[in-house]
């Protein structure tokens, strides 16, 4: 049996201001085309389905339009909620669902309801089972109680989540052979995260340690956006697209496992293609503007940090002649002088003049001093306002 582990899709996200729907329906077009390819029975959506908790109606389309032609192709579907999700909306009508071969995980109460799948005889000639379990994201204060822990951390209560599968799994082993593949949208420690997560918790408390998996056949999380083994039945997926300029060396993909009657046979990468590139620029910008090196970049969404000493007039202007798609501007001078280095107070309080002081605010919120032209613009208005308030 072949299950295809996926993970925070974020239906609905934009990058940089620019929408990225089309760009998510050529993701799902991939992922058919995968599962009709390599013979996919299950595919796995690790939690954050959607951006946001009220996702707008052709975001809802789209993942109605994706579930659809997924199980078109013969393949189930088990999807947990993230912390992007609102579990209540997502989970609408899950028992409804399962009779068309998607099943959601985004209650609590659901923790121990394996989807359970035949997978033949083993070598001692018990029939073995699969049992996928979905764990969606567990807000420590809201479900603490439920589960029975004393103290709200992620900790507890994945500790308290997995407890209860693993009693499911011993249940069930009495009478067979279960192999365990189980959902998590988490945190695990060990895992590199990316700057388009949003963070579970303050000052990675929210993470939980990898043993709470031990004993488990396979392990597909979520919520990191970088696809990564943390161990070898513990994986994240990572995100299908690229979500922040953090994440412009990933290699975006998913997990394709491969498990029958004695366990995981195999874990192989299946690679997505993406729709444009990312390009993470740094220099002057002459130097940007001219090298021939850079050509590549021309087609790419596009980060720029400018190292010139002084900002640039018209910096964005003149980027996006050649990167059209220059969507961050960002400026870090190399070689200021002390006195650009100085604090904005100490240098307004040697200035000799009100034409001193205009000039340093200019300096100050640009990065540039003022030129001939802006100086003498300030001065005039400047002495014009002392006319004015000599005329009272």
């Amino acid at each position: 049996m072949r299950l295809l582990h996926t993970s925070d899709w974020h239906l609905g996200r934009s990058f940089h201001g620019v929408g990225m729907l089309d760009a998510q329906r050529a993701f799902v077009d991939q992922l058919v085309a995968a599962v009709e390819r390599d013979s996919v029975d299950v595919v796995l959506i690790a939690g954050d389905v959607y951006d946001r908790a009220l996702p707008g109606v052709d975001v809802v389309h789209l993942l109605d339009d994706a579930l659809v032609r997924l199980t078109a192709a013969g393949a189930k579907v088990v999807l947990t909620s993230g912390n992007h999700d609102s579990a209540i909306r997502l989970g609408f009508a899950s028992r409804l669902l399962e009779r068309g071969g998607v099943h959601l995980r985004t209650r609590v109460e659901d923790l121990d309801q394996p989807l359970l799948l035949p997978l033949g005889t083993d070598a001692a000639g018990k029939e073995a089972t699969l049992a996928l379990y979905g764990i969606p994201w567990l807000e420590p204060r809201m479900v603490a109680e439920q589960l029975g822990v004393e103290t709200a951390s992620h900790f507890e209560v994945t500790r308290a989540a997995t407890a209860l599968i693993r009693e499911d799994i011993a249940r069930r082993a009495a009478s067979g052979t279960v192999h365990s593949v189980v959902l998590a949208h988490t945190f695990a420690s060990g895992g590199i995260s990316s700057d388009s997560e949003r963070d579970l918790s303050i000052g990675g408390v929210g993470a939980v340690p990898l043993d709470l998996f031990d004993g488990f056949s396979y392990t597909a999380l979520g919520h990191l956006h970088g696809r990564q083994t943390l161990s070898g039945p513990v994986r994240y997926s990572g995100s299908p697209l690229a979500y922040s300029f953090s994440e412009s060396t990933h290699q975006k993909g998913a997990w394709l496992v491969e498990i029958g009657p004695e366990g995981v046979a195999s874990v192989a990468e299946v690679l997505w293609e993406a729709p444009r590139s990312l390009a993470v620029l740094r220099g002057p910008l002459e130097e940007l503007l001219g090298d021939p090196a850079h050509a590549w970049a021309e087609a790419a969404y596009c980060q720029v940090t400018l190292t010139d000493s002084q900002r640039p007039t018209r910096a964005m202007e003149r980027l996006r002649a050649r990167f059209p798609d220059t969507l961050v501007l960002a400026f870090d001078p190399q070689g200021a002088t002390a006195a650009t280095e100085a604090s904005y107070s100490s240098r307004l309080a040697g200035a000799p003049d009100d034409l001193a002081v205009c000039c340093g605010f200019l300096d100050h919120v640009r990065g540039r001093s003022a030129d001939p032209a802006e100086k003498t613009a300030l001065a005039a208005a400047l002495e014009n306002v002392r006319l004015l308030e000599v005329s009272r």
